[in-house]
């Protein structure tokens, strides 16, 4: 969260800024490039498995891991990507761009090592006789990283989060999309704190009986959340 000395109060919440929300997003996006490579894997492995040359696909994969890791976290990042992509008809990523790619790369590794050890520890357990249902658990939860991973995105969307508090104006302007919030119009509020984020539960006055369009909840700073209670204490 970004204070100024003087009213408003600005605040932003994404990737950037908040853990949660990274964290959800590079294991969400992850799992999906986790998926592909997999399958990419497992196609081309089961090619050459049929000219006995599965040790060439898995050392070109490992090569591939290998070379991803130095890129992604060696130094000189945006240099190496740079270099990479100099002769192909595509732009490197730069900025947040990068750094948002950077997180996907991460979460797509540790996922692919979470399903490759469902799958295999599944595969001892069927092979061994371990358990009366065989590898289906194990493959059951290798499956349910892929709606799991919808659910980790659809989250990290709804806790993102830019916007101003104007104590003068007594309204909250969110950003991207542009809302405002007249704190006139709210009655109560109730603070839902997960981690580094609140979520706020607003109750709009009826004037009139007349429905008063407007968010019903936002998400923003722990901070954020009870500088606005007071501002609602102080009006009551």
């Amino acid at each position: 969260m970004a204070v100024d000395d003087s009213n408003p109060v600005q605040w932003r919440q994404d990737a950037a800024t908040s853990p949660t929300v990274r964290i959800l997003w590079s294991l969400g996006a992850g799992t999906f490039f986790a998926a592909v490579l997999i399958i990419v894997f497992w196609r081309l492995y089961d090619m050459a498995r049929q000219f006995g040359a599965e040790l060439v696909i898995i050392v070109a994969f490992a090569a591939v891991v290998l070379g991803i890791l130095v890129v992604a976290f060696g130094s000189n990042t945006e240099r190496r990507l740079e270099r990479l992509t100099d002769r192909l008809p595509i732009t490197a990523p730069t900025g947040t761009s990068l750094d948002r790619a950077l997180d996907a790369t991460l979460g797509m590794l540790v996922m692919t090592g979470t399903i490759v050890l469902l799958m295999a520890v599944g595969r001892y357990v069927s092979t061994n006789e371990l358990l009366a249902l065989g590898a289906g658990p194990f493959t059951l939860l290798a499956a349910l990283t892929i709606p799991l991973a919808l659910v980790a995105l659809a989250l990290s969307s709804f806790l993102r989060s830019v916007g101003t508090l104007d104590y003068d104006d007594r309204a909250i302007y969110l950003h991207d999309p542009d809302r405002v919030i007249d704190l006139d119009v709210i009655e109560d509020v109730s603070i839902y704190r997960v981690r580094n984020v609140a979520i706020l539960n607003l109750t709009y006055a009826q004037p009139d009986g007349q429905y008063v369009k407007g968010p019903r909840t936002i998400v923003v700073p722990p901070g954020i959340a009870t500088d606005v209670k007071g501002l609602l204490a102080e009006s009551n």
